[in-house]
């Protein structure tokens, strides 16, 4: 419907300025704060999601809730009593889990972290000031998950790229002006969290759906139990995926020098534009296929499905494939820094290469997620990282972040290949073949085979004006490959040329 593809494109236009202009940024934070004081900030970034272990499941059980109470399946009594159960657990997780990064900030500085240039009482002010911003951002997420359920993705996304823009490069005037220091820097980012969780807050509640005359909330745990199941499946699927994401980031942090972790965390920032690019795709269906389950409306269900997936192997695919082709002159392009890009590309095609790969995969999830069963979406992950946790460890000791990306990519195509089946014949048989065919392997394919010709076709060294042209058309023919090998951006565009042909005429 219109709406929903308002809300895709809102999505995907406020994900991609919130992916460029935090991209965009990092060479001048490089500039002015240091390697090392960058490699804090993506230490900031990887604690983080582990934070985010400590949500059990909620935020996406909220979101499901609000389109559920949307769809008329609860009343807007219970669902508010909902909101106050979990506003309640997540202000409690907030400040315990606030206070412990504070308390934790000088062991974390002195015994955890390998800087040589920064002083100690810098890191350990940097660490601290990091506690509160998690607590503030704990609670936004909250908030952004009912008004993601309520479908408000087009406020959303305007609201996120003011955010980004204030986050990112509203900082950049203090570090030019004021000073560098990473205390400084975290200061100012504390003010913006603060604002941001007050605002969201604000809009959440104008959603929510009015309470009948002199009823009292109170404080009331029973309408999280029919929901807690869910969550709790959820919760273990979340701990999972940061166990997996996140352990190869976190044993690095300890075992490279700071600045190296700075240059590390840089490969694996642009690599995540990928997810960032095509997750606001998963956001936006998630919620629509769960109504159409709970109305009943199978053949509708699975037409978006498919068609999600394909939006997500054009735009990951060709993402994916022009960071592997063109890493080193892409990165030349940005930071100016030859010897930073001739470190980082190797790290930084593996990992796009691993995470256009995950991006796809993500759907089955989706499709068990509206049909509110996730038994086997759990039991696949635990596998998964049971494999995968021990193996990268050892690969990230023994050969550093290089290690750590073979074994992403090489994890993410096991699980591709051997398990995805299972969970489409179980939730839609007859569906898998032409899901990896028409949906995800002819597109990649496409992609791959214009990028590598784009890439061999265009000679490498000269300027960085040169290397960004060169980018350019391996991204512009990956992406233009894609899309024709795409039946349902082919579809689109047969509409879009049927509904223009006649106003020429």
């Amino acid at each position: 419907s219109m709406s929903l593809q308002r809300n895709v494109l809102a999505s995907l236009a406020s994900q991609l300025y919130v992916t460029l202009v935090g991209i965009l940024m990092v060479p001048l934070y490089l500039r002015y704060m240091g390697a090392e004081a960058y490699g804090l900030v993506g230490f900031f970034t990887m604690l983080q999601l582990w934070f985010g272990l400590l949500d059990a499941g909620l935020t996406p059980t909220l979101a499901r809730e609000t389109a559920r109470q949307r769809g008329g399946a609860t009343d807007a009594v219970t669902y508010r009593r909902l909101v106050r159960a979990l506003e309640t657990i997540f202000l409690a997780v907030a400040l315990a889990g606030g206070v412990a990064i504070v308390a934790a900030g000088e062991a974390i500085a002195t015994r955890w972290l390998q800087s040589s240039r920064l002083a100690v009482g810098e890191v350990v002010g940097a660490i601290q000031l990091m506690g509160p911003i998690f607590a503030l951002r704990w609670m936004a997420g909250l908030y952004r998950s009912a008004l993601t359920g309520a479908e408000r993705l087009q406020w959303l996304g305007g609201f996120n790229a003011a955010v980004a823009t204030l986050r990112f490069a509203g900082v950049l005037p203090l570090l030019m002006f004021v000073g560098t220091s990473p205390t400084l820097f975290f200061g100012y980012q504390l003010a913006i969290a603060a604002l941001e969780t007050g605002w969201l807050a604000t809009q959440a509640y104008r959603c929510f759906p009015l309470l009948p005359p002199a009823t009292r909330l109170g404080l009331h745990w029973k309408p999280l139990r029919p929901v807690l199941r869910f969550s709790l499946s959820i919760a273990l699927t979340s701990a999972v995926w940061i166990l997996i994401t996140q352990t190869d980031k976190l044993v690095l942090s300890r075992v490279l020098p700071l600045a190296e972790y700075g240059y590390f965390t840089l490969a694996v920032l642009v690599a995540g534009a990928i997810l960032l690019l095509s997750g606001p795709i998963g956001n936006a269906i998630t919620p629509r296929l769960a109504r159409l389950e709970a109305e009943g409306a199978h053949d509708q269900l699975i037409r978006i499905y498919r068609q999600g997936t394909q939006g997500v192997a054009v735009i990951a695919g060709a993402m994916a494939i022009t960071f592997a082709f063109a890493a080193e002159p892409l990165l030349w392009a940005w930071t100016g820094d030859r010897e930073l890009a001739r470190t980082c590309a190797p790290i930084l095609g593996l990992y796009a290469l691993g995470n256009g790969v995950l991006a796809v995969a993500a759907f089955p999830y989706y499709l068990q997620f509206a049909k509110g069963s996730l038994r086997l979406h759990v039991i696949g992950n635990v596998a998964f990282a049971v494999l995968f946790v021990p193996i990268v460890v050892v690969a990230s000791l023994r050969w550093g972040a290089l290690g750590a990306a073979w074994v992403w990519l090489g994890m993410n195509l096991l699980s591709l290949v051997a398990w995805l089946p299972l969970v489409h014949h179980r939730f839609e048989p007859g569906l898998n073949a032409r899901w990896y065919t028409q949906d995800t392997l002819f597109i990649a394919a496409a992609a791959a085979l214009a990028g590598g010709a784009a890439a061999a076709f265009w000679p490498d060294g000269g300027s960085r004006a040169h290397a960004l042209a060169g980018t350019s058309l391996v991204g512009g023919a990956s992406l233009a490959a894609a899309a024709a090998a795409s039946s349902a951006m082919r579809e689109r565009a047969r509409s879009l040329w049927r509904g223009w042909r006649p106003a020429c005429a």
